[in-house]
């Protein structure tokens, strides 16, 4: 599996819906060709200060930027009918894909799911530490890039 996405999403709340920063690093052939961070207004703009501590994204970063149906169409080809990675992503980023379309009724794309909390079993910040992989945990970009390190570890073993 030399081709995939590697993606992470920060959320505003605790609603799986609520995406407010979208971090995407394709890789081909064990190369990553693309990097793209994109920050998004999360339905009605809304934080939970909570949040907003953990990820350091606020209202007013976002208040003007497009909502997520609005840039759907920039990350898309990066993920329907491909091979899709996050970190704990059965649990939290492909959740947080399928209820952000919903919300905004859009149809659920196909594409394989692989999680590297299920290939590795321990938590992000510990593998990027164990294999030297630089990361600013909770930036979704630096998330997805960890993220990205870690299979391409996992495939080149494989």
């Amino acid at each position: 599996m030399d081709s995939f996405t590697a993606i992470d999403f920060e959320t505003a709340q605790g609603y799986r819906w609520s995406i407010c920063q979208v971090g995407l690093v394709r890789v081909e052939n064990q190369i990553i060709t693309e990097k793209i961070s994109i920050l998004v207004r999360p339905p009605k703009n809304y934080y939970w200060n909570k949040f907003i501590d953990i990820h350091g994204i606020t209202p007013e970063q976002t208040a003007e930027l497009p909502t997520f149906d609005l840039i759907w169409d920039q990350i898309e080809p990066f993920i329907t009918n491909q091979n899709v990675v996050a970190h704990n992503g059965f649990r939290f980023d492909f959740q947080c894909l399928k209820e952000t379309l919903a919300y905004y009724g859009i149809s659920n794309p196909v594409f394989t799911g692989h999680c590297t909390y299920r290939i590795f079993g321990v938590n992000l910040a510990f593998l990027c530490k164990n294999y030297g992989i630089q990361l600013n945990h909770n930036d979704a970009l630096s998330d997805a890039m960890a993220c990205a390190e870690l299979f391409k570890i996992y495939s080149q073993n494989q």
